[in-house]
Protein backbone atom coordinates (compact mmCIF):
# COMPACT_ATOMS: atom_id res chain seq x y z
CA UNK A 1 0.00 0.00 0.00
CA UNK A 2 1.36 3.79 -0.44
CA UNK A 3 0.90 4.83 3.20
CA UNK A 4 3.01 1.36 4.55
CA UNK A 5 6.01 2.29 6.08
CA UNK A 6 8.93 2.52 3.18
CA UNK A 7 12.33 0.23 4.21
CA UNK A 8 15.40 1.93 5.38
CA UNK A 9 17.07 0.90 2.15
CA UNK A 10 14.80 2.47 0.07
CA UNK A 11 14.75 5.97 1.98
CA UNK A 12 18.40 5.94 2.27
CA UNK A 13 19.04 5.08 -1.82
CA UNK A 14 16.55 7.74 -1.93
CA UNK A 15 18.09 10.09 -0.09
CA UNK A 16 21.77 9.73 -1.66
CA UNK A 17 21.15 11.05 -4.94
CA UNK A 18 20.60 14.66 -3.55
CA UNK A 19 24.45 14.06 -2.20
CA UNK A 20 24.55 13.93 -6.27
CA UNK A 21 22.84 16.74 -6.88
CA UNK A 22 25.03 18.76 -4.55
CA UNK A 23 28.02 17.89 -6.56
CA UNK A 24 26.62 20.18 -8.75
CA UNK A 25 24.55 22.86 -7.23
CA UNK A 26 26.96 23.72 -4.28
CA UNK A 27 29.76 24.32 -6.99
CA UNK A 28 27.34 26.33 -8.80
CA UNK A 29 25.89 28.39 -5.83
CA UNK A 30 29.37 28.86 -3.44
CA UNK A 31 32.15 28.68 -6.44
CA UNK A 32 30.82 29.34 -10.05
CA UNK A 33 30.31 33.61 -9.90
CA UNK A 34 33.82 33.96 -8.44
CA UNK A 35 35.12 31.32 -10.94
CA UNK A 36 33.38 33.27 -13.32
CA UNK A 37 34.87 36.84 -12.49
CA UNK A 38 38.37 35.56 -11.40
CA UNK A 39 39.40 32.35 -13.24
CA UNK A 40 37.17 32.72 -16.39
CA UNK A 41 37.75 36.07 -16.89
CA UNK A 42 34.61 38.49 -17.59
CA UNK A 43 33.04 40.98 -15.36
CA UNK A 44 30.79 40.89 -12.50
CA UNK A 45 28.15 42.79 -14.06
CA UNK A 46 28.13 40.35 -17.46
CA UNK A 47 28.46 37.30 -15.10
CA UNK A 48 25.65 38.07 -13.47
CA UNK A 49 23.81 39.39 -16.18
CA UNK A 50 24.66 35.97 -17.76
CA UNK A 51 23.45 33.87 -14.57
CA UNK A 52 20.19 36.28 -14.16
CA UNK A 53 18.65 35.83 -17.94
CA UNK A 54 20.15 31.88 -18.02
CA UNK A 55 18.28 31.35 -15.05
CA UNK A 56 15.27 32.76 -16.03
CA UNK A 57 14.99 30.74 -19.60
CA UNK A 58 15.88 27.85 -17.36
CA UNK A 59 13.06 28.33 -15.22
CA UNK A 60 10.29 28.54 -17.89
CA UNK A 61 11.69 25.11 -18.90
CA UNK A 62 10.81 23.25 -15.56
CA UNK A 63 6.95 23.27 -16.41
CA UNK A 64 7.40 21.89 -20.08
CA UNK A 65 9.92 19.24 -17.97
CA UNK A 66 7.56 18.64 -15.65
CA UNK A 67 4.59 17.85 -18.06
CA UNK A 68 7.22 15.55 -19.83
CA UNK A 69 7.81 13.62 -16.69
CA UNK A 70 3.84 13.09 -15.52
CA UNK A 71 3.40 11.88 -19.19
CA UNK A 72 6.62 9.66 -19.55
CA UNK A 73 5.82 5.65 -19.69
CA UNK A 74 7.90 3.06 -18.72
CA UNK A 75 8.70 -0.10 -17.17
CA UNK A 76 10.35 1.81 -14.45
CA UNK A 77 7.70 4.56 -14.11
CA UNK A 78 7.56 7.86 -14.47
CA UNK A 79 10.49 9.56 -12.85
CA UNK A 80 13.10 6.95 -11.86
CA UNK A 81 14.40 6.72 -15.79
CA UNK A 82 15.29 10.08 -15.70
CA UNK A 83 17.88 9.05 -13.01
CA UNK A 84 19.87 7.18 -16.00
CA UNK A 85 19.03 8.91 -19.04
CA UNK A 86 20.47 12.05 -17.66
CA UNK A 87 23.09 11.69 -15.82
CA UNK A 88 26.14 11.54 -18.39
CA UNK A 89 24.80 14.38 -20.43
CA UNK A 90 24.48 16.43 -17.07
CA UNK A 91 28.21 15.50 -16.42
CA UNK A 92 28.85 16.48 -19.48
CA UNK A 93 27.81 19.78 -19.74
CA UNK A 94 29.24 20.98 -16.39
CA UNK A 95 32.66 19.83 -17.93
CA UNK A 96 32.13 22.65 -20.44
CA UNK A 97 30.82 25.13 -18.26
CA UNK A 98 34.18 24.77 -15.83
CA UNK A 99 35.78 25.23 -19.24
CA UNK A 100 37.91 28.14 -20.47
CA UNK A 101 38.18 28.56 -23.74
CA UNK A 102 41.01 30.20 -25.56
CA UNK A 103 38.60 33.31 -26.89
CA UNK A 104 38.17 37.01 -26.81
CA UNK A 105 35.73 38.25 -24.61
CA UNK A 106 32.86 37.99 -26.40
CA UNK A 107 33.72 34.61 -27.36
CA UNK A 108 34.09 33.72 -23.51
CA UNK A 109 30.53 35.25 -22.72
CA UNK A 110 28.86 33.16 -25.78
CA UNK A 111 30.81 30.54 -24.33
CA UNK A 112 29.50 31.23 -20.96
CA UNK A 113 26.23 31.52 -22.38
CA UNK A 114 25.34 28.59 -23.79
CA UNK A 115 27.66 25.99 -21.49
CA UNK A 116 25.65 27.39 -18.48
CA UNK A 117 22.35 27.04 -20.13
CA UNK A 118 22.97 23.38 -21.40
CA UNK A 119 24.21 22.32 -17.84
CA UNK A 120 21.14 24.09 -16.23
CA UNK A 121 18.11 22.31 -18.55
CA UNK A 122 20.44 19.03 -17.89
CA UNK A 123 19.99 19.40 -14.06
CA UNK A 124 16.51 20.42 -14.59
CA UNK A 125 15.67 17.02 -16.81
CA UNK A 126 16.91 15.09 -13.78
CA UNK A 127 16.35 16.72 -10.77
CA UNK A 128 12.51 17.38 -11.22
CA UNK A 129 11.71 14.18 -11.41
CA UNK A 130 14.19 13.23 -8.47
CA UNK A 131 12.11 15.72 -6.72
CA UNK A 132 8.38 14.14 -8.24
CA UNK A 133 9.58 10.88 -7.09
CA UNK A 134 9.47 11.53 -3.56
CA UNK A 135 5.77 12.52 -3.93
CA UNK A 136 4.83 8.67 -5.22
CA UNK A 137 6.94 6.53 -2.89
CA UNK A 138 4.45 6.98 -0.21
CA UNK A 139 1.31 8.63 0.69
CA UNK A 140 2.05 9.07 4.48
CA UNK A 141 2.85 12.61 5.14
CA UNK A 142 5.22 11.39 7.94
CA UNK A 143 6.99 8.65 5.91
CA UNK A 144 7.59 12.19 3.11
CA UNK A 145 9.15 14.04 6.63
CA UNK A 146 11.41 11.13 6.94
CA UNK A 147 12.51 10.69 3.32
CA UNK A 148 12.94 14.23 2.67
CA UNK A 149 14.78 14.40 6.04
CA UNK A 150 17.20 12.11 5.14
CA UNK A 151 17.62 13.40 1.51
CA UNK A 152 18.66 16.79 3.20
CA UNK A 153 20.69 14.80 5.38
CA UNK A 154 22.78 13.42 2.40
CA UNK A 155 22.57 17.21 0.24
CA UNK A 156 23.99 18.77 3.20
CA UNK A 157 26.75 16.41 3.31
CA UNK A 158 27.64 16.57 -0.07
CA UNK A 159 27.71 20.16 0.30
CA UNK A 160 30.07 20.13 2.89
CA UNK A 161 32.56 17.57 0.79
CA UNK A 162 31.83 20.11 -2.52
CA UNK A 163 32.50 23.24 -0.46
CA UNK A 164 35.69 21.58 1.56
CA UNK A 165 37.21 19.70 -1.11
CA UNK A 166 37.03 21.78 -4.02
CA UNK A 167 39.23 24.74 -3.95
CA UNK A 168 42.03 22.02 -2.86
CA UNK A 169 41.34 19.35 -5.72
CA UNK A 170 41.32 22.58 -8.06
CA UNK A 171 44.83 23.31 -7.05
CA UNK A 172 45.65 19.30 -6.80
CA UNK A 173 44.37 18.63 -10.46
CA UNK A 174 45.46 21.51 -12.08
CA UNK A 175 48.97 21.99 -10.48
CA UNK A 176 48.42 25.69 -10.37
CA UNK A 177 46.56 25.53 -13.67
CA UNK A 178 42.69 26.84 -12.06
CA UNK A 179 41.20 26.59 -15.47
CA UNK A 180 42.56 23.12 -16.24
CA UNK A 181 41.97 22.37 -11.90
CA UNK A 182 38.34 23.49 -12.48
CA UNK A 183 37.52 21.25 -15.54
CA UNK A 184 39.01 17.98 -14.05
CA UNK A 185 37.36 19.05 -10.67
CA UNK A 186 33.98 19.06 -12.01
CA UNK A 187 34.81 15.89 -14.59
CA UNK A 188 35.30 14.20 -11.01
CA UNK A 189 32.07 15.65 -9.40
CA UNK A 190 30.12 14.11 -12.77
CA UNK A 191 31.36 10.71 -12.12
CA UNK A 192 30.71 10.62 -8.83
CA UNK A 193 27.54 11.67 -8.94
CA UNK A 194 26.37 9.78 -11.54
CA UNK A 195 26.92 7.13 -9.91
CA UNK A 196 24.57 7.70 -7.16
CA UNK A 197 21.95 8.49 -9.50
CA UNK A 198 22.27 4.83 -10.82
CA UNK A 199 21.94 3.63 -7.02
CA UNK A 200 18.55 5.23 -6.18
CA UNK A 201 17.22 4.08 -9.54
CA UNK A 202 18.05 0.42 -9.02
CA UNK A 203 16.65 0.98 -5.00
CA UNK A 204 13.46 3.15 -4.96
CA UNK A 205 9.78 2.34 -6.32
CA UNK A 206 6.80 4.50 -7.43
CA UNK A 207 3.69 3.20 -5.73
CA UNK A 208 1.10 6.40 -6.61
CA UNK A 209 -0.16 6.59 -9.53
CA UNK A 210 -2.85 8.58 -10.92
CA UNK A 211 -6.36 7.73 -11.67
CA UNK A 212 -6.48 5.19 -15.01
CA UNK A 213 -9.23 7.51 -16.16
CA UNK A 214 -7.46 11.03 -15.75
CA UNK A 215 -7.07 12.85 -18.54
CA UNK A 216 -5.26 16.29 -18.96
CA UNK A 217 -3.33 18.46 -20.38
CA UNK A 218 -0.38 20.82 -19.50
CA UNK A 219 -2.81 23.90 -19.57
CA UNK A 220 -5.11 22.53 -17.57
CA UNK A 221 -2.58 21.03 -15.15
CA UNK A 222 -1.21 24.62 -15.12
CA UNK A 223 -4.51 25.76 -14.10
CA UNK A 224 -5.28 23.16 -11.53
CA UNK A 225 -2.06 24.67 -9.76
CA UNK A 226 -3.21 28.45 -10.40
CA UNK A 227 -6.07 27.33 -7.81
CA UNK A 228 -3.83 25.16 -5.05
CA UNK A 229 -3.77 28.32 -2.45
CA UNK A 230 -1.18 26.41 -0.66
CA UNK A 231 0.95 25.93 -3.11
CA UNK A 232 0.86 29.62 -4.21
CA UNK A 233 2.16 29.62 -0.85
CA UNK A 234 5.00 27.80 -0.91
CA UNK A 235 5.71 29.00 -4.70
CA UNK A 236 6.39 32.07 -3.29
CA UNK A 237 8.14 30.93 0.01
CA UNK A 238 10.41 29.42 -2.06
CA UNK A 239 11.17 32.08 -4.33
CA UNK A 240 11.95 34.71 -1.43
CA UNK A 241 13.54 32.00 0.84
CA UNK A 242 16.38 31.23 -2.39
CA UNK A 243 17.04 34.85 -2.07
CA UNK A 244 17.88 34.90 1.24
CA UNK A 245 20.46 31.82 1.09
CA UNK A 246 21.87 32.66 -2.20
CA UNK A 247 22.68 35.94 -1.44
CA UNK A 248 24.90 34.66 1.74
CA UNK A 249 26.09 31.45 -0.16
CA UNK A 250 27.21 33.57 -3.24
CA UNK A 251 28.73 36.58 -1.25
CA UNK A 252 30.64 34.66 1.31
CA UNK A 253 33.72 33.73 -0.98
CA UNK A 254 33.65 37.32 -1.23
CA UNK A 255 33.35 38.38 2.39
CA UNK A 256 36.59 36.59 3.45
CA UNK A 257 38.41 37.59 0.60
CA UNK A 258 38.20 41.07 0.44
CA UNK A 259 36.79 41.97 3.76
CA UNK A 260 38.05 39.65 6.43
CA UNK A 261 41.34 39.26 4.33
CA UNK A 262 41.28 35.50 4.73
CA UNK A 263 39.84 33.23 1.80
CA UNK A 264 41.27 29.81 3.06
CA UNK A 265 38.42 30.16 5.50
CA UNK A 266 35.92 29.63 2.95
CA UNK A 267 36.89 26.09 3.18
CA UNK A 268 35.65 25.45 6.69
CA UNK A 269 32.84 28.00 6.86
CA UNK A 270 30.51 26.95 4.83
CA UNK A 271 31.30 23.21 5.81
CA UNK A 272 30.43 24.27 8.95
CA UNK A 273 26.89 25.53 7.90
CA UNK A 274 26.00 22.39 6.18
CA UNK A 275 27.00 19.88 9.28
CA UNK A 276 24.54 22.06 11.07
CA UNK A 277 21.90 22.33 8.41
CA UNK A 278 22.38 18.32 8.60
CA UNK A 279 21.80 17.96 11.92
CA UNK A 280 18.60 20.14 11.70
CA UNK A 281 17.47 18.21 8.68
CA UNK A 282 18.03 15.20 10.68
CA UNK A 283 15.58 16.15 13.62
CA UNK A 284 12.67 17.52 10.69
CA UNK A 285 11.11 14.47 11.61
CA UNK A 286 10.78 14.31 14.99
CA UNK A 287 9.75 17.97 15.30
CA UNK A 288 6.90 17.56 12.85
CA UNK A 289 5.49 15.07 15.23
CA UNK A 290 4.74 17.59 18.00
CA UNK A 291 4.80 20.88 15.56
CA UNK A 292 2.65 21.18 12.60
CA UNK A 293 4.43 22.36 9.70
CA UNK A 294 3.23 25.72 8.65
CA UNK A 295 4.10 26.60 12.63
CA UNK A 296 7.44 24.85 12.32
CA UNK A 297 8.13 26.82 8.83
CA UNK A 298 7.39 30.35 10.50
CA UNK A 299 9.02 29.49 13.34
CA UNK A 300 12.84 28.79 11.33
CA UNK A 301 12.52 31.75 9.27
CA UNK A 302 11.58 34.24 12.27
CA UNK A 303 15.10 32.70 13.39
CA UNK A 304 16.34 32.87 10.43
CA UNK A 305 16.01 36.78 10.12
CA UNK A 306 17.23 37.48 13.90
CA UNK A 307 20.35 35.48 13.42
CA UNK A 308 20.88 36.99 9.85
CA UNK A 309 21.02 40.63 11.17
CA UNK A 310 23.02 39.45 14.00
CA UNK A 311 26.08 38.72 11.64
CA UNK A 312 25.98 42.60 11.00
CA UNK A 313 27.57 43.70 14.17
CA UNK A 314 30.52 40.73 14.17
CA UNK A 315 33.65 42.50 13.90
CA UNK A 316 35.45 41.65 11.03
CA UNK A 317 38.85 40.18 12.73
CA UNK A 318 36.02 37.84 15.33
CA UNK A 319 36.23 34.44 13.19
CA UNK A 320 34.78 32.10 15.96
CA UNK A 321 31.69 34.85 15.94
CA UNK A 322 31.69 34.22 12.52
CA UNK A 323 31.49 30.16 12.76
CA UNK A 324 29.08 30.31 15.55
CA UNK A 325 26.29 32.14 13.92
CA UNK A 326 26.32 30.22 10.82
CA UNK A 327 26.54 27.19 12.56
CA UNK A 328 23.28 28.07 14.25
CA UNK A 329 21.97 29.65 10.87
CA UNK A 330 22.55 26.03 9.77
CA UNK A 331 20.49 24.82 12.63
CA UNK A 332 17.50 26.86 11.84
CA UNK A 333 17.33 26.30 7.91
CA UNK A 334 18.51 22.45 7.91
CA UNK A 335 14.89 21.38 8.30
CA UNK A 336 13.34 24.26 5.94
CA UNK A 337 14.41 22.00 2.81
CA UNK A 338 12.72 18.55 3.93
CA UNK A 339 10.25 20.59 5.20
CA UNK A 340 9.18 22.40 2.32
CA UNK A 341 9.69 19.17 -0.66
CA UNK A 342 7.03 17.34 1.74
CA UNK A 343 4.75 19.82 1.50
CA UNK A 344 4.98 20.21 -2.15
CA UNK A 345 4.12 16.55 -2.29
CA UNK A 346 1.12 17.60 0.31
CA UNK A 347 -0.10 20.00 -2.18
CA UNK A 348 0.21 17.77 -5.49
CA UNK A 349 -2.68 15.33 -2.71
CA UNK A 350 -4.54 18.16 -2.21
CA UNK A 351 -5.17 19.13 -5.94
CA UNK A 352 -5.83 15.69 -6.07
CA UNK A 353 -8.23 15.72 -3.63
CA UNK A 354 -9.97 18.47 -5.19
CA UNK A 355 -9.69 18.15 -8.97
CA UNK A 356 -9.67 14.18 -9.28
CA UNK A 357 -6.21 14.84 -11.19
CA UNK A 358 -2.63 14.33 -10.10
CA UNK A 359 0.05 16.03 -11.32
CA UNK A 360 3.07 15.42 -9.09
CA UNK A 361 6.13 16.74 -11.89
CA UNK A 362 4.75 19.44 -12.09
CA UNK A 363 3.90 20.42 -8.89
CA UNK A 364 7.44 19.77 -8.10
CA UNK A 365 8.98 21.35 -11.17
CA UNK A 366 6.63 24.79 -10.80
CA UNK A 367 8.08 25.39 -7.34
CA UNK A 368 11.68 24.88 -9.03
CA UNK A 369 10.54 27.53 -11.04
CA UNK A 370 10.76 29.88 -8.28
CA UNK A 371 13.46 28.83 -6.84
CA UNK A 372 15.60 29.63 -10.13
CA UNK A 373 13.63 32.72 -10.26
CA UNK A 374 14.53 33.28 -6.73
CA UNK A 375 18.47 32.63 -6.93
CA UNK A 376 18.16 34.41 -9.88
CA UNK A 377 16.96 38.03 -8.48
CA UNK A 378 19.84 37.33 -5.76
CA UNK A 379 22.55 36.85 -8.13
CA UNK A 380 20.93 40.60 -9.99
CA UNK A 381 20.90 41.89 -6.56
CA UNK A 382 24.54 40.69 -5.91
CA UNK A 383 25.65 42.08 -9.26
CA UNK A 384 23.77 45.45 -8.67
CA UNK A 385 25.34 45.83 -5.77
CA UNK A 386 28.78 45.23 -6.45
CA UNK A 387 28.82 47.19 -10.02
CA UNK A 388 27.12 50.58 -8.31
CA UNK A 389 30.04 50.46 -5.28
CA UNK A 390 32.57 49.85 -7.82
CA UNK A 391 33.68 46.11 -7.12
CA UNK A 392 36.86 45.40 -8.86
CA UNK A 393 38.21 41.54 -8.92
CA UNK A 394 41.27 40.63 -7.52
CA UNK A 395 41.82 43.79 -6.21
CA UNK A 396 41.65 45.57 -2.39
CA UNK A 397 38.17 46.88 -2.56
CA UNK A 398 36.90 50.67 -1.52
CA UNK A 399 34.89 50.90 1.85
CA UNK A 400 31.26 51.49 0.05
CA UNK A 401 32.12 48.14 -1.63
CA UNK A 402 33.12 45.87 1.39
CA UNK A 403 29.92 47.48 3.10
CA UNK A 404 27.79 46.17 0.36
CA UNK A 405 29.16 42.81 0.86
CA UNK A 406 28.98 42.89 4.92
CA UNK A 407 24.76 43.86 4.18
CA UNK A 408 24.84 41.11 1.62
CA UNK A 409 25.55 38.68 4.59
CA UNK A 410 23.59 40.18 7.14
CA UNK A 411 20.43 42.70 6.74
CA UNK A 412 19.67 42.00 3.22
CA UNK A 413 18.84 38.48 3.45
CA UNK A 414 17.01 38.98 6.82
CA UNK A 415 14.66 41.19 5.23
CA UNK A 416 13.46 38.35 3.16
CA UNK A 417 13.59 35.97 5.87
CA UNK A 418 11.14 38.62 7.50
CA UNK A 419 8.95 38.20 4.47
CA UNK A 420 8.69 34.67 4.30
CA UNK A 421 7.25 34.32 7.49
CA UNK A 422 4.69 36.65 6.34
CA UNK A 423 3.76 34.22 3.28
CA UNK A 424 3.70 31.45 5.44
CA UNK A 425 0.83 32.17 7.69
CA UNK A 426 -1.58 32.08 4.24
CA UNK A 427 -0.53 28.38 4.25
CA UNK A 428 -4.02 26.02 4.83
CA UNK A 429 -3.06 22.63 4.79
CA UNK A 430 -2.63 21.87 8.69
CA UNK A 431 -2.25 18.48 10.50
CA UNK A 432 -5.83 17.32 10.67
CA UNK A 433 -6.58 18.89 7.41
CA UNK A 434 -4.29 16.48 5.94
CA UNK A 435 -5.31 13.57 7.69
CA UNK A 436 -8.77 13.82 6.65
CA UNK A 437 -7.60 14.60 2.66
CA UNK A 438 -5.67 11.35 2.62
CA UNK A 439 -8.59 9.49 4.21
CA UNK A 440 -11.05 10.55 1.78
CA UNK A 441 -8.24 9.90 -1.25
CA UNK A 442 -8.09 6.38 0.09
CA UNK A 443 -11.96 5.89 0.01
CA UNK A 444 -12.16 7.04 -3.33
CA UNK A 445 -9.50 4.70 -4.96
CA UNK A 446 -10.74 1.92 -2.61
CA UNK A 447 -13.93 2.54 -4.75
CA UNK A 448 -12.38 2.24 -8.16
Amino acid sequence: MSAAPLPWREKISYGVADMGFNFYWTNIATFLLIYYTDVFGISAAAAASMMFVIKIVNAFSDPMIGALADRTRSRHGKFRPYLIWMAIPLAGAAVLTYTTPNLDAGGKLAWAYASYLLMMVCYTAINIPYNALSGVMSGDPQERSTINGLRFIFAFAGSTIVTAATPRLVQYLGHGDDKLGWQLTMLMWGLFASALFALTFFNTRERIAPSAAQHSNVAQDLRDLTQNRPWIVLFFLALIIMVSITLRTSTAAYYFKYVVGRPELMGGFVPAYMIAAAIGAACTPLMTRFVDKKKLMMILMSCTAVLSSAFFFIPHDQVALMFALQIALGLVLGPKSPLAFSMYADTADYNEWRTGRRATAMTFAAATFSQKLGTALAVAVIGTIFTALGYVPNAAQSSGSQAGIVWLMSFIPAMFAVLAVAVMAFYNLDNPTLVRLQSELAARKGRT
